[in-house]
């Protein structure tokens, strides 16, 4: 099957890049206003917030990058030898340089806040050992694809001294992103199903771990995507990577976005915790008989736990 020329794949790339920004700029929008409307800024999650600001601001950087490189490739270096192709093959142009070491720095910020959410639900180090090193995995492998493409004199992303780096940068990524996702959902399905025979009502913290599972699978798909492009030598490779930056994004923002909507039903269906039944008789055929109040105590664990990873 002939592979996608590399011009093509540019711009079909920036295409879908840019659409996947217009989502992720309108959830980012949503997540600042969950984490800051309404709420005194002692009350603020200032974690989240830098993160998600941090998350926006790199991905819009890429996303002006792959713009001004296609610009470039065009309009400005069209008449360079071997035009536009030749353009973009060239991976030690400088901006595709910086698009790729932007890109390494919010795949490590995204990686080090799902392993964060992971040690908060958890409460302990242990359960985060194994994708901490994944992780200081992820960031030396990545910075040293990105040094490795400036040093290079080539035009082919496949040379031997890049390729192995970059296979082992996406691999990395992708097992550190399973395993921390992996422990974060089953954790929360342990207190799922620790509480389940004393809720009352419908789960509200079900939609939660669906959501956490949801936003795992998105990522890792497309990482395995990008993985298998590469590992096959397909110019496609170029359209998943600059799809990565805003996905990157759209996963944190999600989370953030449905454990809102989950703690506003929570707050809708009303705090039952410590409920207090009155006193009230039964009549029976010699009389009434009064009975004692009795104190109800709902377990709220489930929720402080899910929430507080995620927003204040």
């Amino acid at each position: 099957m002939p592979d996608i020329r590399l011009d093509t794949a540019t711009i079909i790339s920036t295409v879908c890049e840019s659409i996947l920004y217009g989502f992720s700029l309108l959830m980012f929008i949503g997540t600042v206003w969950t984490l800051v409307g309404n709420r005194a800024w002692n009350e603020v999650n200032r974690s989240m917030l830098i993160v998600a600001v941090l998350l926006f601001i790199l991905s819009t950087i890429h996303t002006s990058i792959d713009i001004k490189r296609m610009n470039q490739g065009f309009v400005t270096e069209r008449d360079i030898k071997g035009g536009p192709v030749m353009f973009f093959a060239n991976v030690a142009e400088s901006t595709f340089v910086f698009k790729n070491a932007v890109y390494t720095i919010q795949t490590i910020l995204g990686d080090g806040i799902v392993i964060y959410r992971c040690y908060k639900v958890w409460n302990s180090w242990w359960v985060i050992v194994l994708p901490m090193i994944l992780w200081c995995s992820v960031a030396v492998t990545g910075f040293t694809s990105v040094h490795t493409i400036s040093r290079s004199n080539g035009d082919d992303v496949f040379l031997a001294g890049i390729e192995q780096w970059i296979t082992s940068f996406f691999a990395t990524t992708l097992a550190c992103n399973f395993t921390a996702t992996a422990f974060l959902a089953y954790r929360l399905w342990t207190i799922e199903r620790s509480v389940r025979a004393t809720r009352v009502g419908q789960s509200l913290n079900r939609p939660a771990l669906m959501i956490v599972i949801d936003a795992g699978i998105l990522y890792s798909t497309t990482l395995l995507a990008a993985l298998i492009c590469f590992a096959v030598k397909s110019n496609g490779q170029y359209v998943v990577l600059d799809m990565i930056p805003p996905i990157i994004s759209i996963a944190f923002y999600i989370i953030i976005l449905r454990v809102a909507i989950s703690s506003s039903r929570k707050r809708n269906h009303g705090n039952t915790s410590g409920s207090t039944l009155a006193p009230h008789g039964i009549r029976t055929i010699g009389g009434t008989y009064h009975m004692r109040p009795m104190q109800v105590h709902i377990d709220q664990f489930t929720e402080a736990d899910v929430e507080a990873p995620f927003q204040k």
